[in-house]
């Protein structure tokens, strides 16, 4: 088929199918997912419970990392004991053997501290991950269930980006806006305590 075949055939379809698509009328709609996300009570008290999760966290890691200073401390002085010369041989051997107990403990203390560090990282984005998932869930079903009461045929997301780090959409009108209504819809049953 030329391309002048092609714009006729599509001249054709415009002009008498046209007519039918042009009576039925789509509504469109817009959410601001971002705005959405951040103001749903449920992402405030998860935020609170990964922050919360992320400083005991860092507490617990402080702690070994304090008691590996203390090791690593007695470590150089029992080094430096060792390099006084006057010291007898007896208590030269106990030093040494000392030092050894010493050194492999803070070698296993320091795989620890690493082993411990990767486990919470990876538990603390295990954490996030399914706490955001939920979070994305209800609020598709709250957008969901605004589309088929409210009618609209087609919603975009007004805060997504494309492929190419532009907005996918450009502009709208605010009145096509229907992201507060999400918001009340999702924070309806929120305790009173993260009410707004």
């Amino acid at each position: 088929m030329t391309p002048i075949s092609r714009i006729s055939l599509l001249g054709a379809i415009l002009l008498f199918g046209g007519a039918g698509f042009a009576k039925a009328e789509v509504k469109f709609g817009t959410v601001d997912m971002n705005s959405v996300f951040s103001e749903y009570y449920k992402t405030k008290d998860a935020q609170a419970k990964y922050t919360d999760a992320e400083k005991g966290a860092n507490d617990d890691l402080s702690g070994r990392v304090d008691t590996l200073k203390a090791s690593m401390k007695e470590i150089s002085q029992l080094n430096a004991d060792l390099q006084k010369t006057d010291l007898p041989k007896e208590e030269v051997d106990a030093k040494k053997k000392d030092l050894q107990t010493k050194v492999a403990a803070a070698r296993t203390l320091d795989r620890e501290i690493a082993d411990y560090r990767s486990a919470k990282q990876k538990s603390l984005q295990d954490q996030f991950l399914r706490m955001r998932k939920d979070i994305v869930d209800d609020i598709m079903k709250a957008v969901t269930d605004l589309v088929k009461s409210k009618g609209y045929d087609i919603v975009f997301d007004k805060s997504g980006l494309s492929a190419g780090a532009v907005p996918i959409v450009l502009y709208s009108r605010d009145d096509l806006d229907f992201s507060q209504d999400v918001i009340a819809a999702l924070n309806k049953t929120a305790p009173a305590k993260s009410a707004k």
